[in-house]
C-alpha cells in the first residue's frame, strides 16, 4: 500500500486537467490527382514555450503578438521535425514542407498554435511515409496523433518516443499499425488520466470488505470481493464505452469545461460514498451512471483527431481496448494487495476514511480550478 499512498500525495500537486497529456494533431490532405500536400499543425503552447521561448514578458500569458513575432523562429524550429516522403510506384520522393500561415484555435486543454501546411513532393502520392521528432527530448510523453487523407481514403497513426517512423497505405497492414497505436495511447491516457483513476480507486477500496451492523468488516472470500469487483468495474466499463463511442461520433457533445467539471465532481462523490456507504448501498450503480461522464472526457483525445463515418472505427475501438487494458492493469494491481491486508484494522480504520478523504479534498480542488479555468 505504501505506493499507493506515494500516489495520492503526488496527484495532490497535479494540474486541473488531470488526464489531458502532451499531444499535438497533425492533418495532412492530398486529392489524389496531384503532387501537393496540404494540411495543419496544431500545437499546445505550453508545449510550444518548451521549445520556442514566446512568453517575452514572462507575465504567464501567451498573447498573439507574442506568437505572430515567433512565427519564423516557429518554422525553423518545428518543420525540421517532420518529414514527408510521397512513395510512387516502389520509388520515395521526399516532399519539401512549408507552413505559409499561422492561427491559434482553442482545443479542451487550452489555446493551441495552428502552422498551416503545404507540402511539394514531384509525385502523387500511393502512399507516405511520415518522420515525427518534436519535443521527444523535452518532454518524452509526448504523443503525435496523425490524420492522413489519400485521395477518398482517410488513414491514421500516432507518433512517440518510441514509434518516430510510420508508413502509411490502404492496406490492412497500417490499418493494423494503426490500431496497435491507438490500443497504446488507450494504455496511455488511463495511466496518466490520474481523476479516472482516483474514481476507480474509490470503487476498489470497499471491494474487499462488506458493510454489516455500522462498519467494515473483511470479505469472507477472494470470491466474494472479486465479485463486488466485477460488478463495478463492469459497470464502469459498459457505461464509459457507450458515451466514449457516442461522444466520439458526434451524436453527444457536452461544453469541455463541464465534463471536466463532472469528472472531478464523479471523484468526490465516490470517495464520500466510501465514508456513507449507507447513503450509496448499490455501487454498481454509481458506477453505471458515473461512467457516461468518464467516456466523455475519453472522447477528447479521438475528437480533436477529425475522423469521422468509418474512418473512426478502427481508432475507436483500439483506443478502447487500451483503456479497458490499462484499467485492468490497476485492478489486477489493487485488488489483491487490497484483499491481503483488508484484515487489518490499518486499511479498514485508516487506510479506507483516511485515503477517501484525501481524494475528495483533491477532487475538490481540480473541480474548483476547472470551473474558474
Amino acid at each position: 500500500m505504501r505506493p499507493l499512498l506515494l500516489f495520492l500525495l503526488l496527484a495532490m500537486a497535479l494540474p486541473a486537467w488531470a488526464h489531458k497529456s502532451s499531444d499535438s494533431y497533425l492533418t495532412l490532405i492530398n486529392n489524389g490527382d496531384d503532387t501537393t500536400l496540404t494540411g495543419q499543425w496544431d500545437v499546445a503552447l505550453r508545449d510550444l514555450q518548451l521549445a520556442v521561448p514566446l512568453d517575452a514578458n514572462n507575465d504567464g500569458d501567451i498573447t498573439w503578438g507574442e506568437l505572430r513575432r515567433q512565427q519564423a523562429a516557429l518554422n525553423a524550429r518545428l518543420l525540421p521535425t517532420l518529414s514527408l516522403t510521397a512513395l510512387h510506384d516502389g520509388q520515395r520522393y521526399p516532399c519539401t514542407l512549408s507552413s505559409p500561415q499561422l492561427q491559434v484555435d482553442g482545443h479542451v486543454d487550452g489555446n493551441y498554435a495552428v502552422l498551416h501546411l503545404r507540402g511539394d513532393c514531384g509525385a502523387v502520392p500511393d502512399a507516405m511515409e511520415v518522420g515525427y521528432d518534436f519535443l521527444f527530448e523535452q518532454d518524452p510523453s509526448h504523443q503525435g496523433l496523425l490524420r492522413l487523407q489519400l485521395g477518398a481514403q482517410t488513414l491514421s497513426a500516432i507518433f512517440s518516443n518510441q514509434h518516430r517512423r510510420q508508413q502509411l497505405q490502404v492496406d490492412s497492414g497500417s490499418r493494423w499499425q494503426a490500431f496497435q497505436g491507438f490500443v497504446r495511447q488507450g494504455i496511455h491516457h488511463i495511466l496518466i488520466g490520474y481523476d479516472h483513476i482516483l474514481f476507480l480507486l474509490t470503487l476498489l477500496f470497499p471491494a474487499v470488505l462488506v458493510w454489516q451492523r455500522g462498519g467494515w468488516l473483511p470479505a469472507r472470500s477472494m470470491g466474494d470481493a472479486l465479485r463486488e469487483t466485477l460488478a463495478v468495474v463492469t459497470a464502469f466499463t459498459v457505461t464509459h464505452s457507450i458515451s466514449l463511442a457516442l461522444a466520439t461520433l458526434g451524436l453527444v457533445s457536452l461544453p469541455s469545461k463541464l465534463v471536466e467539471s463532472g469528472i472531478a465532481l464523479t471523484v468526490a462523490l465516490g470517495a464520500a460514498a466510501n465514508l456513507m456507504p449507507r447513503l450509496f448501498p448499490k455501487r454498481w450503480l454509481m458506477a453505471l451512471v458515473f461512467g457516461l461522464i468518464h467516456g466523455l472526457g475519453f472522447a477528447s483525445v479521438l475528437g480533436d483527431l477529425g475522423l469521422s463515418g468509418g474512418n473512426l472505427v478502427v481508432p475507436l475501438f483500439g483506443f478502447n481496448i487500451g483503456v479497458e487494458i490499462g484499467q485492468a492493469f490497476i485492478v489486477l494491481l489493487f485488488v489483491p494487495a487490497a484483499f491481503l491486508i483488508r484484515n487489518t484494522v490499518f486499511y479498514r480504520q485508516w487506510f479506507l476514511p483516511g485515503g477517501s478523504v484525501a481524494i475528495m479534498i483533491m477532487a475538490a480542488i481540480w473541480m474548483a480550478e476547472r470551473l474558474s479555468a
